[in-house]
């Protein structure tokens, strides 16, 4: 059982690769100032919540979890598809989901688009401190700029690492951190759903291979559930493969 948090990246990250791709993207000068631009467009001038570095982080983590938990049930794409190993796959996964909102650094509107444009140059800088077979790395760019254009519920994903990026990108409700805008000082669903949400876990279900289990302080939480991580889960490809389990301090 692990609980959604910034703290799970760094729970996740073991191989070497992985560990070198995590310092450069937390190190680059231009990753960080996206993110932090990203912030600045979606919390203090339209009104959301966190798409900033804290968000990334937690997506992050949460995505590499979701790959783990499918381990000896669905292989990651492009091991399937013979285009790379494992570990290449858990980059394309932390890469995707560390990157995903920095489009929210130009607008809104379209920012998964943005997004893939935005992040080509970084992931070309990226990964070849990384890898040295060119050819592998223009595969592994790929991969990570559709995560992030699919991320947005409204893009199917067509990879798996795409659809564990999308899914973890719904999982960052607890505590306030909503995908939806709400204003403290104005009551309503948003606000009430938003602050419902206590904790939310991910772990091995019994029925499928990832159960993610969402406790709220009552039963408006659900909206959160319905409107964000619902819709993202129905063009993540992996419908078939989560079940979710909800329960107020009540119980269930």
């Amino acid at each position: 059982m692990v609980v959604v948090s910034p703290r799970l990246l760094y729970m996740q990250v073991k191989e070497r690769k992985l560990a070198e791709c995590l310092h450069l993207l937390e190190s680059d000068l231009e990753v960080q100032g996206l993110l932090k631009m990203a912030n600045v467009m979606a919390v203090s001038r339209l009104g959301y919540n966190d798409h900033g570095v804290q968000h990334s982080r937690i997506v992050a983590g949460s995505a590499l979890k979701l790959l783990d938990l499918l381990e000896g049930v669905t292989a990651p794409s492009i091991v399937r598809d013979g285009l790379g190993s494992l570990e290449d796959a858990r980059v394309v996964v932390l890469c995707g989901a560390y990157l995903h909102d920095i489009g929210n650094a130009v607008h809104r509107e379209d920012h998964e688009l943005l997004g893939v444009y935005l992040a080509k140059p970084i992931l070309e800088r990226i990964l070849l401190q990384i890898y040295e077979d060119r050819s592998l790395i223009e595969v592994l760019k790929t991969e990570i700029l559709h995560c992030i254009y699919a991320h947005d519920e409204k893009k199917q994903a067509l990879s798996v690492e795409a659809g564990v990026v999308k899914v973890a990108d719904g999982v960052d409700m607890a505590e306030g951190r909503t995908r939806i805008p709400y204003r403290m000082d104005k009551p309503d669903m948003h606000l009430y759903s938003a602050l419902a949400v206590e904790k939310v876990e991910l772990l091995r279900g019994k029925e499928k291979p990832i159960k993610i289990k969402i406790t709220m302080t009552n039963y408006a939480g659900l909206f959160q559930v319905e409107y964000v991580l619902m819709h993202k889960l129905e063009t993540s490809g992996l419908r078939n493969l989560v079940e979710i389990e909800y329960r107020t301090k009540r119980g269930f």
